[in-house]
């Protein structure tokens, strides 16, 4: 029976991935409008026309419109149903990962809010302080819970240490430090050197969150985003011809992707690292 549930975990989350994917589609149009989520329902941007439950069916309905409002015929952008897609996606790989434990309802909510900021900051270059807060707050809770009830919800990551540091109190409070303490750090010290911001105050928000879920392992969230953004960022600046230093991102993007990384495959990857360098 358990190896049944096991096996169908990741399929039952990432069908509920995919419907929370189409509200995931509200709250990214809405919230940096100030906008409520919830009222009034989901209707076209273009023309009004509220959308039938028909025609809200994630990733079906696009396809069946062939990408056009059922109403005035305006093209629904491809990256509605991408959305509903990593929605489902990676609710699945939170299950794959972390099977029937405490453990995957949170690693749900670190992912699926990731995805949300992620996508706002593409189109905002901003990463609201609600749901920044809702992360930090998530995972607060789950901290404190796992601290004194001895369930294992959080941090996802980070327990190898011994001591005082093998608490899940103080290895998130650790992964705090490290994330926003670190990224706070370097953007003030680049700030003064280049005379530019290189690293928003949303950022270090967002770092110092991801490090109660991730705890120290929050450093390799930093380290991918930062390689994988600064490769994206001169290939951007040659397209456009500008200086590499001085083309804008968003970095949201990429440090979602590195939190996501991490949270699935840290350990290996670290593990990986140590072996290259002959210390395991």
């Amino acid at each position: 029976m358990v190896d049944t549930l096991r096996q169908a975990l990741p399929i039952v989350l990432g069908l509920f991935g995919l419907l929370f994917g189409s509200f995931a589609n509200v709250v990214i149009w809405r919230v940096p409008r100030g906008e409520s989520i919830v009222s009034p329902g989901s209707h076209c941007p273009s023309c009004g026309c509220p959308i039938r439950w028909y025609d809200n069916i994630p990733l079906v309905s696009w396809l069946v419109l062939r990408g056009r409002c059922r109403g005035c015929g305006t093209t629904i952008a491809w990256r509605y149903p991408l959305v509903e897609l990593l929605s489902g996606l990676l609710w699945a790989s939170a299950g794959v990962a972390f099977g029937l434990s405490w453990r995957t309802p949170a690693c749900v909510v670190l992912f699926y809010l990731l995805l949300l900021l992620a996508f706002i900051d593409l189109d905002t270059y901003r990463l609201p302080n609600p749901l920044v807060g809702a992360l930090a707050g998530i995972g607060v809770a789950g901290v404190v819970i796992a601290q004194f009830s001895g369930t294992s919800v959080l941090p996802l990551l980070g327990g190898e240490a011994s001591g005082f540091w093998a608490g899940p109190l103080a290895t998130a409070l650790l992964g705090v430090l490290l994330g926003a303490g670190l990224s706070g750090g370097l953007a003030v010290v680049y700030g003064r050197l280049r005379g530019r911001s290189g690293l928003g105050a949303g950022d270090v928000k967002l770092l110092g969150a991801m490090g109660l879920f991730l705890g120290p392992y929050v450093l390799m969230v930093l380290f991918l985003g930062s390689l994988v953004g600064a490769i994206v960022g001169v290939i951007g600046a040659r397209r456009a011809g500008e200086d590499a230093g001085a083309h804008r991102i968003p970095f949201g993007p990429f440090l979602a992707l590195g939190g996501v990384v991490t949270a699935l495959a840290g350990p290996a990857l670290w593990r990986g690292y140590m072996a290259l360098l002959g210390a395991s």
